[in-house]
């Protein structure tokens, strides 16, 4: 398998619940959680992006490496995206090394999905990033704005991103005055797992500060004019520069 590294960022000072990383799951924190699933992944490295002492100080490899597995970062910096790429240009990574960017608060990531996001990204030298879908498992799920829904072409290429419930059935709308959709047919649910190229880390991370609330994946590869592809299952997506 081609080599590739996760990058794990964790921000203490999250908005809507500051510390976050450091809850307990159990007889640890969720942000040891999260890096035992990805060393349990074919990683070459895991390592996480903290702008805290008391983070970094919770983490160790549970591979048994001496190693510290934290790389502080710029407070100031403004996504998970941004510390993930600043660990890369600490770490000297170049363009076409391989990164999975896996967020600190998911402790129960499949870890078969990290290796996979990371080999399809492998196996498609055009691509710039790769992420990855699944089937949505009902018409609740499809109405739920917190899920994000993709819509892929004929050709496998992805479409459009969305909270809104994409695809809209036609035939699948109940009677008025609810017209509420009641079919979820071929409706697909984003996962939010990344692998990137570090190119394509180093050019997101160079849109303008107006541009920053858009640094989420889906809409800088709008803004960078980049196309996504989504194969069936898990499906993967990726994302080619064209």
């Amino acid at each position: 398998m081609t080599p590739f590294h996760v990058v794990i960022p964790a921000r203490y000072g999250s908005i809507r619940l500051p510390g976050k990383p450091l809850l307990e799951i159990g007889d640890r924190p969720m942000i040891q959680h999260v890096v035992e699933r990805a060393s349990a992944s074919g990683a070459d490295s895991v390592l996480v992006a903290t702008d805290d002492a008391r983070i970094a100080a919770a983490v160790h490899d549970p591979r048994g490496s001496a190693q510290a597995l934290a790389i502080l970062t710029d407070s100031a910096l403004h996504s998970g995206t941004d510390r993930v790429a600043a660990v890369a240009e600490q770490c000297g990574w170049t363009d076409e090394t391989i990164v999975v960017n896996l967020q600190g608060d998911e402790p129960f990531m499949p870890t078969e999905l990290i290796d996979q996001v990371a080999r399809l990204l492998a196996s498609r030298p055009e691509a710039a990033i790769a992420t990855l879908m699944s089937p949505l498992d009902g018409v609740a799920a499809l109405l739920d704005p917190n899920v994000v829904k993709v819509v892929a072409g004929s050709d496998g290429c992805a479409l459009y991103f969305s909270r809104a419930p994409i695809p809209w059935v036609r035939d699948g709308v109940g009677p008025a005055p609810a017209n509420r959709q009641l079919r979820h047919d071929g409706a697909m649910r984003h996962i939010g797992l990344y692998a990137y190229r570090v190119r394509a880390l180093r050019e997101i991370t160079r849109l303008p500060p107006s541009r920053q609330s858009a640094r989420s994946w889906p809409l800088s590869a709008e803004i960078f004019s980049w196309r996504s592809r989504a194969r069936s299952r898990h499906a993967s997506l990726f994302a080619c520069i064209t």
